[in-house]
């Protein structure tokens, strides 16, 4: 078990930014000592090669190289349970185009000893979104009203701005989260919530996109849309041992 807690961040196609938004992690006064973990989803424009460079000259830096694609929400699973494996009690997992500016990584930890996730939430403050397009404002509040309406998530639950306390959340939990999609936040929130896990989120404020294009297709969209029914027609469950009060991270 280490002291520090873990950044993480999945890239595909980022070779435009990812040196920068290291640096700016690395200005950061954090609340702790940090290592920094990114998963490469086997990019085309080089970002995988980049990312071997930074390393020679950062320690705290690690990288995989993922050669098969398994969406946004697998390389998540990935990167949770590599910090399960490596004795992480801290997580926090944001994106790595710059809408989860790194500035705003110590506010997860501010107040929140009593929580298990801390969710930065783009709905507690007006004008959180200011500088996004028409379109995107409103496909990001409909999924904000269908989680919270058919999921009962009063949360912001399909953002991957997060600190999960791993010491309090099984290391099998994961596992129950179907989705390797976007749908991977909402799933994975809804069960923690199932799990009866306490869940706090602040406030945050989102610039639009620094660099690139979203990952984001209508396929995507719509596959996200199927899931979110199809988990609130069946209402799913959570195994006894992976509910909150047996989350030992020394459990397999």
């Amino acid at each position: 078990m280490t002291d520090k807690f873990l950044i993480f961040t999945p890239t595909l196609n980022e070779a435009q930014n990812i040196t920068l938004l290291l640096q700016e992690i690395e200005k950061v006064k954090m609340p702790d000592a940090y290592d920094i973990l990114v998963l490469d989803d086997n990019s085309p424009d080089g970002t995988g090669r980049i990312l071997d460079e930074l390393k020679l000259t950062r320690p705290h830096l690690h990288v995989i190289h993922k050669m098969n694609r398994n969406g946004i929400g697998g390389a998540h699973k990935d990167g949770i349970q590599w910090a399960f494996d490596h004795g992480y009690k801290t997580l926090v997992t944001m994106d790595a185009d710059f809408t989860h500016p790194p500035h705003r990584i110590p506010e997860l930890f501010q107040n929140n000893q009593n929580f298990d996730v801390v969710v930065g939430s783009r709905y507690m403050e007006k004008n959180s979104l200011d500088g996004w397009n028409s379109m995107r404002k409103f496909l990001t509040w409909t999924a904000h009203f269908l989680t919270t309406f058919l999921l009962g998530l009063k949360y912001d639950s399909t953002g991957a701005f997060r600190l999960y306390k791993l010491d309090r959340i099984h290391r099998g939990f994961f596992s129950e989260v179907q989705s390797n999609g976007y749908a991977f936040f909402f799933e994975s929130l809804h069960l923690l919530n199932v799990g009866k896990y306490r869940i706090n989120e602040v406030p945050i404020s989102l610039p639009p996109r620094t660099y690139g294009s979203s990952k984001m297709s209508y396929f995507e969209a719509l596959k996200s849309i199927k899931t979110l029914f199809t988990i609130f027609l069946f209402r799913r469950k959570i195994k006894t041992e992976y509910r909150a009060g047996h989350a030992l991270t020394n459990k397999t």
